[in-house]
């Protein structure tokens, strides 16, 4: 394949934008991944890694990598956050769960997946990394792009805004739309493992599902810390990721719940909040040589766990597109972005339903217990099928 004398230019340095520009360097491409931030790296704590991911992993090389760094938990279990009965249990990684998804289900501090990843990108001779930079402006001239960014002008083959849910390349393409604010706050923070209370050092990720709350716990770092994310119903609005949360606010939303959930919170002294956001599904986020990646194009709340793993995917079938259509950007981005709205749109409005389905109380928590206690694990299986078995190794839909 002819390699461009002008670079893609991938805003934004997080997972997705660099899952972005090295499956571009692996096609052949010449790429300049610009960050805000002075250096890269990743802010946050822990992600799930669905069977899906993996074989996402393979297509980028970097298995071998996740596998040192990565947690494989025995089950995914749901409590009842008043009570502390157990509501579901779907066991993960044993005989059963590998035979019917080919992967296993994983774990990860999200900065180990930003370094593996970063450190596959440094290995790319025709990767160059900006930091410190910011993406203003572009115009798409037809046989290049000119990008105005913080350090001046620079042209571009083509431009991926794989910046964010407050995409600067997104209002460049659609216009000023607001996130969707869902009312919903998350708390965030992390323990070492040796602080967790006995009953809950498991290695499981349990959610405790209450009333407009939940909280949800798991190992990570080969398991010398926990992830701890709580989540309340809230009108509080602040932008950002790293915002310090009030601590008595949560422990007010979580008053009167199990001792194995208020066990949990009274251990953390200093949270981080972020205020959850998503936007509406939508099927067109390209326009000639300029498209959208990950949180960018699709933002999605994080109940699915499949933020990541969607920008992931949105990585793969790009690269794979563009070498399909023999470098005409706006064909590739035209059926790459067909091949991706509809699945990343179920995974958006399924989390919604998710968030539902966790805070629920009174009748709906009644039937929710119903609904999930039931379900054997070939039962849980199959409904994940969409999700895990849903989506071909060149990241396209399976219809």
């Amino acid at each position: 394949m002819k390699i461009n004398q002008l670079p893609i230019i991938v805003a934004g340095g997080g997972i997705g934008g660099l899952a972005c520009g090295l499956m571009l360097a692996k096609a052949g491409q010449k790429v300049i991944i610009i960050e805000q931030a002075k250096q890269f790296g990743e802010t946050g704590a822990g992600i799930q890694i669905g069977p899906n991911a993996f074989t996402m992993f393979d297509a980028m090389g970097i298995r071998q990598s996740i596998n040192q760094v990565a947690v494989f938990p025995d089950a995914l279990v749901m409590m009842d956050a008043l009570s502390g009965e157990q509501i579901t249990r779907v066991p993960l990684n044993n005989d059963a769960f590998k035979a019917h998804f080919r992967n296993p289900y994983a774990v990860i501090y999200r900065p180990d997946l930003h370094n593996v990843l970063l450190d596959a990108v440094k290995a790319m001779a025709q990767i160059e990394l900006v930091t410190n930079c910011t993406v203003s402006s572009f115009n798409d001239l037809g046989d290049h792009v000119e990008v105005t960014t913080s350090v001046g002008v620079k042209k571009a083959a083509a431009l991926i805004g794989a910046d964010g849910l407050w995409s600067k390349t997104r209002a460049g393409l659609r216009g000023t739309e607001k996130p969707r604010v869902s009312g919903h706050i998350a708390y965030r923070a992390v323990l070492p493992a040796k602080e967790v209370p006995l009953e809950n050092r498991k290695n499981e990720v349990i959610l405790w599902a209450g009333p407009r709350t939940h909280l949800v716990h798991y190992p990570l770092h080969r398991g010398e810390i926990f992830n701890l994310v709580a989540v309340f119903h809230s009108d509080r609005y602040e932008e950002g990721w790293d915002v310090f949360g009030d601590t008595d606010e949560l422990n007010r939303r979580f008053s009167g719940q199990h001792h194995n959930v208020l066990n949990m919170l009274e251990k953390i002294e200093s949270w981080r909040m972020w205020v959850l956001c998503d936007r509406d599904p939508v099927k067109n986020w390209s326009t000639g040589r300029v498209t959208l990646l990950g949180d960018a194009a699709h933002p999605t709340m994080q109940y699915l766990a499949q933020g990541a793993c969607m920008a992931m995917e949105d990585a793969v079938c790009l690269a794979y597109k563009l070498v399909e259509h023999d470098e005409n950007f706006e064909e590739a981005f035209e059926t790459y972005q067909q091949s991706r709205y509809l699945r990343t749109g179920r995974v958006q409005l399924t989390s919604r339903f998710y968030g539902d389905i966790y805070h629920a109380e009174n009748v709906t928590a009644e039937l929710r217990q119903m609904m999930l206690g039931g379900r054997d694990p070939e039962a849980a299986y199959a409904g994940m099928n969409w999700l895990y078995q849903g989506v071909t190794a060149q990241g396209e839909q399976i219809l």
